[in-house]
């Protein structure tokens, strides 16, 4: 897992890419390619 300061681009990287909030964090989530999880902060 990546960590990032803008999720922007790592969103747009896939189709199935998802926003998520967790425990206050902020994720990227791809249940299809799970290469593409980015977490921000």
């Amino acid at each position: 897992m990546k960590v990032r300061n803008s999720l922007k681009s790592a969103k747009t990287r896939d189709r199935n890419c998802v926003v998520v909030r967790r425990k206050g964090r902020v994720l990227v989530i791809n249940k299809k390619n799970p290469r593409f999880k980015v977490r921000q902060g």
